[in-house]
């Protein structure tokens, strides 16, 4: 292991209780790192404030998958040092960390460019967050961004039953990190490694463990959620199907859903647990980035837009009712006109519920930053935009649709307003509830009386017979 170190002024040791500030950019797996390394500090004696003023640690973590999203940390660190000096003037220390995508990325360069930054630390070293921390403040600045493949699930620090409750009824638990895939405009096979799956035994663990704390849906994560493989107790091999299975069996757990996929990892029994698991969400996010034949060879996707269609043939046989979201990257390099429209008749024919919609962004490092005819940004624009709107107009549709249907809510939180209650569709989109809809925590059938531009609202409520009637004593 190669841990790099300079000196920066100390910083002194106090007696009192420290406080974390932690900021994410990008994914789901950035919110569940930010998660766990909050859990890791606050056994270090670390406690959570949303008050940057308030802070004696900042840690931005961040993610590297769009060039503006890389640029905006540096935005940050500029106002951070700002805070930093201030604070010095004053006769109080402010220390300043990288963590995510970025930080492994490029490393020693952030404190070479921003040099507030006191610790760099890329996302499998997290556990090492608390002894980085120590040896800041005895001077040194650190960067932790080497790590052994093996090692990327051994030091997920433990959740006490408090953090999970504290979180809802909901909760990430990944499961796989790393990507073999290697599309050419993508960067995460640089910052997150080769794919890795985490045992078993470990996943079914912290299952039970948010089970036991109130947890009623788990989301699967990984950078390619459905590569997961592992061995069961019988030294079987299984895939994500087998452990979406074991999932269903653990007490408590009514929902999972699982994300992101490839769609060259959708195999026959994911498709089977699709259709034979009630506990399974109709809902998969299942990016395919363009609709376009060339374009999709140019980003070694590995599949034709045809192979992704029949796909989502296959895939709404096992589960009619399923909603599909997607990703779509416009502007790829050397991207026509009738290569996206390509991509727009694909919209048209898969019919998405949702979908996330990006322009093409240059990632040093990767293939794609060195071909040429790279798409003028007025064009990207304007492609981005007409996307959008296609997107936009699937998106409503799917959503009027369910207008005067009867489904399922989990109810997640009191709403905004006086006398509501927020829950979440089978579908992922937030619902609003009458205030007297039921307890949090609790599943309730609900007829959908209306569309807001992202939700739905519902009326008409009555529990749901698979709510658990202790819990729904203890509600």
């Amino acid at each position: 292991m190669t841990v790099e170190s300079t000196k920066t002024p100390s910083i002194p040791e106090g007696a009192a209780a420290r406080k974390v500030f932690i900021k994410t950019y990008g994914c789901q797996m950035n919110v569940y790192d930010s998660q766990r390394m909050g859990d890791s500090l606050a056994r270090d004696g670390y406690v959570a404030t949303d008050r940057v003023e308030d802070a004696d640690l900042v840690l931005l973590n961040t993610c590297h998958i769009r060039e503006k999203a890389a640029e905006k940390i540096y935005s940050e660190l500029g106002r951070l040092r700002v805070e930093k000096a201030q604070r010095r003037l004053a006769g109080r220390e402010l220390t300043v960390g990288v963590t995510g995508c970025v930080a492994q990325a490029e490393g020693r360069a952030i404190i070479e460019r921003a040099p507030v930054v006191d610790l760099v630390v890329g996302p499998q070293t997290y556990h090492r967050l608390p002894e980085a921390l120590t040896r800041v403040r005895r001077g040194e600045r650190v960067v932790e961004t080497d790590y052994a493949v093996e090692d990327k699930f051994e030091h997920l620090p433990a959740q006490s039953r408090a953090q999970i409750a504290s979180r809802g009824v909901t909760a990430f638990l990944t499961v796989q990190e790393g990507c073999d895939k290697f599309c050419t405009f993508c960067v995460v096979p640089y910052t997150r490694g080769a794919e890795v799956s985490r045992p078993l035994a470990r996943i079914l663990a912290e299952a039970e463990g948010l089970a036991a704390a109130g947890v009623r849906e788990i989301t699967l994560l990984g950078q390619n959620v459905n590569a997961w493989a592992a061995e069961d107790e019988a030294g079987r091999r299984i895939g994500l199907g087998g452990l979406l299975r074991r999932l269903a069996r653990v007490p408590g757990i009514a929902r999972l859903r699982y994300t992101t996929s490839h769609p060259r990892d959708m195999d026959d029994d994911l498709l089977a647990a699709h259709r034979d698991l009630r506990q399974l969400m109709p809902y998969l996010h299942l990016p395919v980035q363009s609709g376009s034949d060339r374009i999709l060879k140019a980003m070694n996707r590995r599949h034709t837009a045809a192979e992704y269609l029949g796909l989502l043939e296959r895939i709404r046989a096992a589960r009619p009712d399923i909603a599909l979201s997607g990703d779509f990257i416009v502007g790829f390099p050397g991207e026509t006109d009738a290569d996206f429209t390509e991509t727009l008749r694909l919209v048209e024919e898969v019919g998405y519920a949702s979908a996330f919609t990006f322009k093409y962004s240059p990632r040093p490092g990767t293939p794609a930053a060195d071909l040429e005819a790279q798409v003028p940004e007025a064009v990207k624009t304007e492609r981005l935009e007409a996307l959008q709107a296609a997107i936009r107009k699937s998106q409503d549709a799917f959503a009027e649709s369910l207008v005067g249907r009867d489904i399922e809510v989990l109810i997640e939180k009191p709403g905004r307003r006086p006398n509501q209650m927020a829950g979440r569709s089978p579908f992922l989109q937030p619902v609003v509830l009458p205030g007297d809809a039921g307890a949090v925590g609790e599943i309730v059938t609900a007829r959908i009386a209306s569309t807001l531009p992202n939700s739905l609202v519902a009326q008409g409520v009555e529990a749901h017979p698979s709510f658990p009637e202790e819990m729904r004593k203890s509600a």
